[in-house]
């Protein structure tokens, strides 16, 4: 666990639908929600999908079947001109801007708005050159393993090690490997990637979140978030009481709106609940000590019991188990001394119901 506050992103994603209006409101949602940062998509759809590239199944369900994948993406494009204006009312409302690039042309045009952090897509992780590029530019990286085996998401990370490291792009994956057999490599990721669990279907069920594999990517060392795509929010909590550093959930200002991913979206009050109760669950997680906490020391005076006297004792003599019990009082010994007073002699006559001092 740590102590740092859970950093929520708010993937505002496609659901602007083309829409620059509904973009901006999606940025000033994020904003009362409390979330940290919002963040949308950059890429070039031609660059990205090639027309005979096929719809995923949930696309299908929620899209205009007779449309291809690159028709689809062609609507959902986030226009570069938007970008600044996004940007700059994101500042003024509090919440940092991201956006998350699928091409280089698109990277390359995010690196000129000065992005805090890049987060990489799950569905990117195994694209060696681009990842490499990710990486090559030096920022913080936030890595999505959806869909991947724990090999690809090493590979993944061998690739980067390699851009924090090497002069140019590797001839080949030997070259990758070598790089990452070295211990200082491999060092170098460490405050600068984290890893994302996540289940790419929209929405996940719950059988197959598998939040267990969250503690499977931490065998890498790396600070380890979560990316949800379940419905509701319990699952997003349950990642933060697992040790999760970084939680990234799609909203949307309405549900019905057309779209493949608003429907596994949540609407601007399930996020601004989502992201109290995120605040006051990793609250409640504490620091691990088990000790009395500040309020409980007036409970425990009053609830603890103290030893007692059963019976009248007289002054000098011998305590019998019979003289004494226990019972909530403002004075007397702890309940555990009781047993090693029997036998011992009374200093002073007590009282039945008194309680028993040294």
């Amino acid at each position: 666990m740590t102590n740092k506050p859970v950093y929520v992103i708010a993937e505002a994603g496609v659901n602007h639908n083309g829409d620059l209006e509904l973009a901006r409101r999606l940025v000033i949602a994020a904003a009362a929600a409390g979330a940290d940062a919002v963040k949308f998509q950059t890429f070039d759809a031609k660059k990205l999908a090639l027309s005979s590239a096929p719809k995923a199944n949930y696309q299908k369900q929620t899209t205009d079947l007779a449309e291809s994948q690159l028709d689809m993406l062609r609507k959902l494009e986030l226009p570069r001109e938007w970008h600044a204006e996004l940007k700059t009312l994101a500042k003024m409302e509090g919440i940092e801007f991201l956006s998350t690039a699928f091409d280089t042309g698109s990277l390359n045009f995010l690196e000129e708005l000065d992005m805090p952090f890049y987060k990489v897509p799950s569905g990117e992780l195994t694209n060696g050159p681009l990842l490499w590029q990710f990486a090559r530019l030096g920022r913080p990286l936030i890595v999505s393993t959806g869909m991947a085996t724990m090999s690809e998401v090493e590979l993944a990370l061998a690739v980067i090690a390699h851009a924090f490291n090497a002069d140019q792009e590797p001839l080949d994956e030997s070259e990758i490997w070598q790089g990452w057999s070295q211990s200082e490599w491999r060092a170098s990721l460490h405050g600068r990637v984290t890893l994302l669990h996540c289940t790419s279907q929209y929405p996940t069920p719950m059988s197959e979140v598998n939040l267990k594999a969250m503690q499977t990517l931490a065998a890498f060392g790396l600070p380890v978030g979560y990316s949800d795509h379940t419905a509701g929010i319990l699952i997003p909590l349950a990642a933060v009481a697992q040790g999760a550093t970084l939680i990234e959930k799609h909203f949307t200002l309405d549900r019905t709106m057309p779209g493949p991913d608003h429907r596994a979206s949540l609407e601007p009050d399930e996020l601004t609940l989502m992201v109290r109760q995120i605040r006051d669950l990793q609250l409640a997680m504490g620091d691990g000590a088990k000790c009395p906490q500040p309020s409980e020391w007036n409970t425990r005076q009053a609830a603890r019991q103290r030893v007692v006297a059963a019976a009248p004792i007289a002054a000098g003599s011998v305590i019998s188990r019979e003289d004494l019990t226990t019972a909530r009082s403002a004075v007397g010994l702890p309940a555990m001394a009781l047993w090693g007073l029997v036998g011992t002699k009374s200093a002073r006559d007590v009282a039945a119901g008194d309680g028993i001092t040294l």
